[in-house]
């Protein structure tokens, strides 16, 4: 899983428990909404304030 985080235009660095911390939480939020198909490639998102 590739995970990369960008605030205000800049990649921020993360290690491998980040990664796999966040990138997990996030994939499995997402995966378990209804009309998510299961062989999904890519998923973006966007906050802003």
């Amino acid at each position: 899983m590739g995970l990369k985080l960008r605030v205000d235009g800049k990649e921020i660095p993360l290690n491998e428990f980040v990664e796999k911390v966040v990138g997990g939480s996030i994939v499995g939020a997402v995966t378990s909404l209804r009309g998510i198909k299961e062989d999904w490639e890519k998923i973006e998102i966007e906050i802003s304030k």
